[in-house]
């Protein structure tokens, strides 16, 4: 069962809270030491929680182990140095306040690369999260492991955050949903503001696209002084399932932009498939997109903001728990996209700022000039095998440059701020999961909720199960 059907069980008596915590601890406890999902268990706290009476009263949770901070629990964010430090957290950000309100039990904390950087899930702290559909292939990342514990059916659903793509790209790993909200519509507080430059947006990967619009409707009430505010809904998400999308005017892309890769043909396959199922449905597809993802400069400018926004992080952590860190303390990789995050210029952060800012209105006028959606594969790639993204010593950043064909259809969409869903329509012949991606106006959430609800009814994808699978307790 998804989210809201386990609520739906406790609302009416069906089953205790209890009852869903236990049988998903269980489920835990039985299937973690095959995928290594969950690497801050909280079984006693979850058992002895009263859950509050919100929309999801009981429901069974994990928190990516990144960002959202949850009071008196570990936090490591991939790093053997917090590991190693201790660190417990004594504050709840504001979203995770909001997903205790909302009804959660949270069960324990899920793996992540360190400081979210890779679109795979291994870090040296903690090892690699092994995908449920072939435990050979990364279950994606950052929010890796949340995805293989929602796919594998821990728990009905789990959180995470996208600054490139790490909930999109997890979800198509995984076979998921993963619907990234626009810019400013999920609060960051009260830590952060214009974190990695405005490029990070939180919310869960999800079984349903139902659940998916619950969490949103939820957590889509930031408290005042944000830094960004994204428009304001006309109704409430939840009331967009299984609405009428209309006719809608949709761009097909399938090769990946800049023109320096090719897309692996089970992912072109995919967004094509994707394209006849929408015309069957009545809209119209055609193959069109907006000019300016293909700039040859975007690349060069998004590294100098995630640069920046790398060095930022180790920065914070020594503010935070008053020790310095040094190259010994994180992994070669992220040691080295400090250093280069460090040698630009406030000049360089500006200039780059600049041109994202130009790319978002270029990119707007294509929507406002008359299409609905763009259908793109979520990643050029299918489910890499783990250890594809390992790095020689004299070359640590290798694996930024393995991770552009992963990263490279969602990542614009973090420049840009918009909304962007991953569903997942396609397995291929291999029995991996392929995700397609379909990309809104900015502040229209309700558009990708509507035909993503109608795509999930035209070709559901609920009833498959990955070779890695928990029975129900």
């Amino acid at each position: 069962m998804d989210a809201t059907a386990q609520a739906d069980l406790v609302r009416s008596g069906e089953v205790t809270p209890r009852e869903l915590v236990e049988g998903s601890i269980e489920r835990i406890e039985a299937l973690n030491g095959e995928l290594n999902a969950v690497i801050h268990p909280l079984f006693e706290k979850a058992l002895a929680a009263e859950p509050a009476d919100g929309p999801f009263r009981g429901v069974p949770f994990l928190v990516k182990d990144l960002m959202c901070h949850t009071a008196g629990d570990p936090m490591h964010e991939g790093m053997a140095f917090l590991r190693d430090a201790g660190w417990i957290e004594p504050e709840d950000t504001w979203l995770a306040r909001r997903f205790r309100e909302a009804g959660f039990v949270s069960l324990g904390k899920t793996n992540t690369p360190e400081l979210g950087i890779l679109p795979t899930t291994e870090p040296a702290a903690h090892g690699a999260t092994r995908n449920p559909w072939d435990t050979t292939r990364s279950s994606g990342g950052s929010s890796g492991g949340s995805a293989a514990a929602v796919a594998a059916g821990l728990v009905p659903i789990a959180h995470a955050n996208d600054g490139g793509g790490s909930i999109r790209m997890p979800a198509s790993c995984c076979g998921l949903v993963g619907l990234k909200p626009s810019r400013g519509r999920v609060s960051l507080a009260p830590e952060f503001g214009d974190f990695m430059s405005g490029l990070v947006t939180e919310l869960v990967v999800s079984r349903s696209v139902r659940d998916a619009a619950a969490v949103l409707e939820w957590v889509s009430d930031p408290p005042p002084g944000e830094p960004y505010v994204a428009p304001a809904r006309e109704r409430h998400y939840t009331e967009e399932v299984g609405a009428d999308p209309g006719r809608l005017r949709i761009g097909l892309l399938t090769r990946p932009p800049g023109g320096e890769l090719e897309a692996h043909p089970d992912c072109v396959a995919a967004a094509e498939e994707a394209g006849r199922l929408l015309e069957s449905l009545g809209h119209s597809v055609q193959i069109a997109f907006p000019d300016a993802l293909d700039d040859e400069k975007y690349i060069p400018n998004f590294l100098v903001r995630w640069t920046g926004g790398v060095a930022y992080n180790p920065a914070y952590w020594e503010r935070r728990t008053g020790r310095e860190i040094g190259p010994d303390d994180v992994e070669p990789l992220t040691w080295a996209l400090a250093e280069q995050g460090r040698a630009h210029s406030a000049a360089d952060y500006l200039a780059a700022m600049e041109f994202a800012q130009d790319v978002t209105r270029r990119s707007a006028e294509w929507w406002a000039g008359g299409f609905d959606l763009l259908l793109t594969p979520t990643m050029a790639v299918p489910p890499t095998v783990l250890g594809a993204y390992d790095a020689p010593p004299d070359n640590p950043v290798l694996p930024i440059v393995t991770a552009i064909p992963a990263a490279v259809f969602t990542a614009g969409f973090n420049t840009t701020g918009q909304p962007a869903i991953s569903l997942p329509l396609q397995v291929s012949d291999e029995g991996l999961p392929i995700g397609v991606q379909l990309v809104a106006a900015y502040g229209r959430e309700d558009v990708l909720i509507r035909i993503a609800s109608q795509v999930e009814q035209a070709q559901p994808w609920a009833e498959r199960r990955p070779p890695v699978f928990a029975a129900a307790a």
